[in-house]
């Protein structure tokens, strides 16, 4: 079985995680204290959530947009 090399949630890969996982599923984004930071399953408003805040990390308006795109063929979002 091939391991994980990015957050089942978000998509990120975990060599460009800057924080401590504690979990093999999720970034340190997505996961901390032992559950998941967003428990809901509105993908949408994840989506929104994720947005802004790769926004206010810097990350320039059209990488925002395509990777909050992508957030919705990640495992924890599929139908």
């Amino acid at each position: 079985m091939k391991p994980n090399t990015a957050c089942e949630s978000c998509l990120m890969p975990f060599a460009k995680d800057p924080g401590k996982r504690e979990s093999d599923r999720y970034c340190s984004y997505c996961f901390k204290d032992g559950t998941l930071c967003y428990e809901g399953n509105d993908l949408k408003e994840f989506q929104r959530i994720s947005y802004s805040k790769m926004r206010a990390h810097g990350v320039c308006v059209l990488k925002a947009r395509f990777f909050t795109f992508l957030i919705r063929f990640a495992p924890r979002w599929r139908k």
